[in-house]
């Protein structure tokens, strides 16, 4: 994709060169910028901090993955084509850089080349979107270096499609125009034999570098952005009461319409009339429509402005974007022509300050570039969208492939496409926009655009589009609906403060029933961030008068009037102090003290490793003052204490009693039975747990060993010490720890069995419909299913040798259990979009028997308890190879009527010929070596375990 915000045009260049000539005696010219190459460690560009940042916290996945995909059809050499990629990495270094942390900063250090860049080939299931998407949703492991990813799907002889998947901290889409043309004449001459002749590139570090060292000639662009922005706050959007059925498969929507062929030269010829481009009347629409929406008239949309200038930066491979946040006033109702011009100037004055990194401009503009739940300044952007870049083999004809994620990195994003089908765009996420305001909002701007293209003289107020109409409220507060929900609160009430914070009041059915902070977080996981409340009060009673109505009156006042007391208060707000430069109130908010998203994860590692607790980034961000983030910690303290108050004291990873058995994953719901199960066998267990989860395992006949699955020497003395090993552990989105771990596990091993559960994943997409344990796999595989078909082999290839005992490999399907740690098995994933349709009363559309040729629709499962008995049955008795672990398998069309009557819904079961991605399970398990093991006990059928999840998860 592309956009033309860039000083292309004849117009755009003239007025910046006016400028330019106008600031010439004032401001000192940049140095040019000199080549040093790689000189080890580097600092990272703040584009790509932001990249690290997101990762860190846990924001990443597949939202900054680049797919670039390309239908080929015609001869394609896939042995050139490894050559073409393995030279094109070993050009760019930043395609095979890692990324480390040194105290608190960040540094980028490039890789050896590689030997060769792995191309894998597979057979195409339809046209592959499910694999190209499977394959583009990967994580990657920045700190191992992300190499690019390629896949091949073979359609026929001569129809491949291939697909190449970078990580935006090495890539935007300026790069991919040059990694399209290198690749061609790369894999040209691969083809013919012949070496490449290709000048020596420029390297990203080097960039990176002289970014770094200008920092401190920002001051001038900084203040200007100081003063530009001064009073913005940023834009209110409609959220949704209630999150989507779909928000974990779907974070983000797209609306499409096409446009008449007449609009866009219309719209042409209306910015060559006021000296602008495309991309500034469209952006100019933008404004008009979100003006129209929202009632504002002071907007701030954000554009993508680019570091590409001079010859220095041709073909230079990398993240060279920055965000420009273009500022209007839309006051006065001027005519749509007008607005155009105000567009014009507010962007060409962006642009002259286009050196200025976004980041550094929020931090500048501390807490008012944030709202009370810490979005930032900008949350709508604006491009024109152009035909997206193919790879253009020779040879071959080259369709463009778009591989949907379903992604939106802003809350907001209006586009126009300029192609030869033209069209508009409006993309809006989930969780920030309700769908019929984003529909509403979609539609406007279609309207829009098609009107000014005929009337460009209407004024704003005459232009197609409406305010949103904010639903009537209903009797009660959204929070008080979501406390009476809860199976273990009797009685709530949230009533509308006139001033002040929301507070939530809660009558709990019985002691020893969820803390205060337990039950926001529950609010936090249900109710969109502006309507859950600022904490939650317990009260023995609610107060009522004589006709039962609420007497607000008698409700105690807001617990933020209270000093903070205790140990872990005391840490917090010496950590604030230390951090943010001054101590904070009770309830001073982090944004506020200047506080964003690097200050959010240092501050909770400080808290992490001073008071042995879990907390993350984003358990800050989201508990924003010292009271809030006290009574979290002391929610998690209580829970620790609790289950350690008759542990055994941490083992230090010395030599287990006799006939240990060592348990990963033990901190898990199906450790939790494991380890269940192995106490009533009388077994002693060694546990590997994190410092601040260990009171999470600790009990009778375990002890525990710190570590987790990153900790490869803390792996191995594991192992070492025990008799025998459970492997249940898994890191679900970072499948080279998986692996990793799995190595140094086996390298460790030295005699007893060794038990690994794994998943049916690792079967791929078989083509028969009942699978047979050991049966081969079939691509494509997802990248968790991979990971364990690894690890997998790694594991058999060394049983038995070196003294080694028994191999078992266990694969389950989905695993259900009466245990917080499993609910997410029920409420996200295949399971999940029953779960929340129901929960939301929507409809639930699930695949027809007989669709596709299949009979059979739904899921395996089984049963926590079952698993771990057939796990640990493995250890006296090892299968020596692959065994699967299976409960039974459950319709779709009856689990969904199952949880229409546990949630006590009306959605409407409607069945349709295709089905749902996450739907298209057709397949059944065969589980007969550990029969025995998994035979039902009581309580153990599917109805029962899954009455006691919902209710679970309800809670």
């Amino acid at each position: 994709m592309a956009t033309d915000i860039t000083p292309s045009s004849a117009s755009l260049q003239e007025e910046l060169l006016r400028r330019a000539r106008a600031r010439a005696g004032t401001r000192r010219a940049a140095p040019v910028p000199t080549a040093v190459h790689d000189q080890g460690p580097a600092p990272l560009s703040h584009a790509q901090r932001r990249m690290w940042l997101m990762d860190r916290l846990g924001q990443g996945g597949s939202l900054y993955s680049v797919p670039f995909a390309t239908r080929l059809h015609g001869p394609f050499d896939v042995d050139a084509f490894t050559v073409a990629l393995t030279t094109l990495v070993r050009r760019h270094a930043i395609l095979r850089t890692r990324y480390g942390q040194r105290g608190d900063e960040p540094y980028q250090e490039t890789l050896p080349a590689p030997d060769t860049i792995a191309v894998p080939v597979v057979e195409a299931d339809g046209d592959g979107a499910q694999a190209l998407a499977a394959e583009a949703r990967r994580p990657f492991d920045l700190a191992a270096g992300p190499l690019p990813r390629a896949l091949v799907l073979r359609h026929g002889p001569q129809d491949h499609t291939v697909l190449l998947t970078f990580h935006h901290i090495t890539i935007d889409g300026g790069s991919l125009e040059t990694v399209a043309g290198e690749l061609t004449q790369l894999y040209a001459a691969a083809v013919d034999g012949r070496p490449h002749e290709q000048p020596e590139p420029p390297q990203y570090t080097d960039f990176a570098r002289r970014e770094h060292a200008a920092a401190g000639r920002l001051d001038e662009g900084l203040g200007h952005w100081t003063r530009r922005l001064a009073g913005a706050v940023p834009l209110r959007l409609p959220r949704p009461a209630h999150p989507s059925a779909d928000l974990g498969t779907r974070p983000a929507v797209a609306r499409t319409a096409k446009l008449d062929a007449s609009v866009l030269p219309a719209l042409r010829e209306l910015g060559r009339q006021h000296r602008a481009t495309l991309f500034t009347v469209s952006l100019a629409a933008a404004f008009a429509a979100l003006q129209r929406f929202t009632g504002e008239d002071d907007l701030i949309i954000g554009c993508a402005g680019t570091h590409r200038e001079g010859a220095a930066m041709r073909g230079l491979v990398g993240l060279c974007v920055n965000t420009l946040p273009v500022r209007v006033n839309l006051s006065g109702d001027p005519e749509f022509g007008i607005l155009v011009d105000r567009v014009r100037d507010a962007l060409l004055e962006a642009q002259e300050h286009r050196d200025v990194p976004f980041d550094l401009i929020l931090e500048r503009l501390g807490a008012a570039a944030r709202d009370a739940d810490g979005t930032p300044l900008v949350r709508v952007t604006a491009d024109v969208l152009r035909a997206p870049t193919a790879l253009p083999l020779p040879g071959t004809i080259a369709e463009p492939v778009e591989v949907g994620l379903g992604e939106a990195k802003f809350d907001l994003s209006f586009g126009l496409m300029d192609t030869d089908e033209p069209a508009c765009l409006v993309q809006y996420g989930q969780a920030a926009l309700a769908t019929e305001a984003g529909d509403q909002l979609a539609d406007a701007f279609a309207d829009l655009l098609a009107a000014v293209a005929v009337d460009p003289e209407l004024t704003l107020s005459r232009l197609p589009g409406r305010p949103w109409a904010v639903p009537a409220d209903d009797d009660c507060h959204p929070a008080e609906t979501r406390l009476r929900m809860h199976p273990q609160v009797s009685d709530a009430a949230v009533p509308q403060p006139a001033t002040g914070p929301l507070i939530a009041y809660a009558v709990l059915r019985e002691t020893g029933g969820p803390s205060p902070a337990e039950l926001r977080a529950h609010l936090r996981s249900v109710l969109a961030r502006e309507l859950v409340p600022a904490t939650v009060t317990l009260l023995d009673a609610m107060p009522r008068s004589a006709d039962g109505a609420l007497d607000a009156g008698r409700l105690p006042g807001a617990a933020s009037a209270s000093a903070l007391r205790g140990d872990r208060a005391r840490a917090v707000t010496a950590a604030f102090a230390a951090l943010l430069g001054r101590t904070p109130a009770p309830d001073d908010d982090f944004f506020v003290l200047g506080g964003h998203s690097l200050i959010a994860v240092q501050l909770a590692e400080r808290l992490r490793t001073g008071l042995k607790l879990p907390l993350t980034g984003l358990d800050v961000m989201q508990n924003r003052t010292p009271r809030a983030l006290a009574a979290l910690l002391d929610a998690r303290e209580t829970e620790r204490a609790a289950a350690a108050s008759t542990a055994p004291p941490v083992s230090p990873g010395r030599r287990a009693r006799e006939g240990t058995v060592l348990v990963t994953g033990g901190t898990g719901g199906v450790g939790a039975f494991l380890l269940r199960e192995l106490a009533v066998q009388g077994r002693p267990v060694l546990a590997l747990a994190r410092p601040e989860s260990a009171h999470l395992v600790a009990g009778d006949g375990v002890d525990v060993v710190e570590g987790d699955l990153t900790d490869l020497d803390g792996l191995r003395a594991a192992v070492e010490s025990a008799d025998a090993v459970i492997h249940a552990a898994c890191t679900f989105t970072r499948p080279e720890v998986d692996v990793a771990a799995m190595q140094a596990m086996v390298d460790a091993w030295r005699g007893g069995p060794f038990v690994f559960v794994s998943s049916v994943d690792a079967y791929g997409r078989p083509t028969e419909e009942w699978v047979a344990e050991e049966s081969a796999s079939r691509q494509p595989l997802s990248a968790y299913g991979q990971a364990k078909l690894d690890c997998e082999q790694l594991l058999m290839r060394a049983a038995g040798t070196g003294g080694r005992g028994g191999a078992s490999v266990v694969r389950s399907p989905i695993v259900w259990g009466p245990h917080d740690r499993l609910r997410d098995q029920l409420r996200w994933g295949a399971t999940g979009l029953l779960y929340q349709a129901a929960l939301a009363g929507e409809p639930i559309t699930l695949p027809r028997p007989g669709t596709a040729g299949r009979d059979w629709y739904g899921a395996p499962w089984v049963h926590a308890a079952a698993l771990a008995r057939a796990v640990t049955a493995c250890l006296d008795t090892p299968v020596h190879g692959v065994a699967n672990a299976l409960s039974g398998h459950v319709a779709w069309q009856d689990l969904a009527a199952e949880l229409r009557t546990l949630l006590g819904s009306d959605s409407e079961i409607q069945l349709a010929e295709r089905a749902h991605p996450d739907l298209d399970h057709p397949w059944l398990y065969r589980a007969d070596r550990l029969a025995t093991a998994l035979r039902e006990q009581p309580g153990e059928d599917w109805q029962s375990v899954l009455a006691a999840m919902v209710d679970t998860s309800r809670a």
